[in-house]
């Protein structure tokens, strides 16, 4: 069973997270929402309170195949100033190991430099943050063991992107159907 992690600090935008959980719960991910402070509790962008499964400090990233980061502020920015989840990111770029964003937070895997001569995407104003990279404005990228993508509107796209790289292209056409997607694989 593949295993992620996604993480969620305040201010982060509850559909590109949540729907990547629901997703990836389908398909048989083992996925766990990790808060990025010393509490469970988190507020999203929209002010609703969520609890998470574990703080960072319980997470094991070594038993980890992908990192997820979703977007929103000041979500991104609350992501951005813990060092721990910013250290674990470098390691798993630094290893090839899978590590996602959408919208505003892809923003930090361009100020890492992870991005320099791959397409990327991320919510528009925010290209400039993706230094290196030539920003596509698609709705998905897929950059060897990199995903980037747009926003809220595209996060499905996202999700599947995230269960079809940890489960297969079949499972995530199987999840797509499932739940009635019809922008999928096409």
């Amino acid at each position: 069973m593949s295993k992620a992690a996604i993480f969620f600090a305040d201010g982060f935008e509850t559909i590109e997270g949540l729907t990547v959980v629901d997703l990836c719960r389908r398909a048989g991910i083992d996925i766990v929402t990790v808060s990025v402070t010393d509490t469970k509790n988190v507020v999203t962008s929209h002010q609703i309170p969520l609890q998470t499964d574990i703080t960072i400090d319980e997470l094991d990233f070594d038993s980890m195949d992908m990192l997820i980061l979703p977007g929103g502020m000041p979500g991104t920015s609350n992501l951005e100033a813990c060092e721990l989840l910013m250290e674990k990111l470098d390691d798993f770029y630094e290893a090839g190991k899978n590590i996602s964003a959408i919208c505003a937070a892809p923003r930090i895997f361009g100020k890492r430099d992870y991005l320099r001569g791959r397409k990327a995407t991320c919510f528009p104003g925010v290209e400039k943050f993706l230094e290196g990279a030539h920003a596509t404005g698609s709705k998905l990228e897929i950059s060897d063991h990199i995903i980037t993508s747009r926003g809220m509107g595209t996060a499905m796209d996202f999700g599947l992107a995230i269960v079809e790289r940890l489960e297969g292209d079949e499972k995530a056409k199987q999840i797509a159907q499932q739940v009635t997607y019809e922008g999928w694989g096409k």
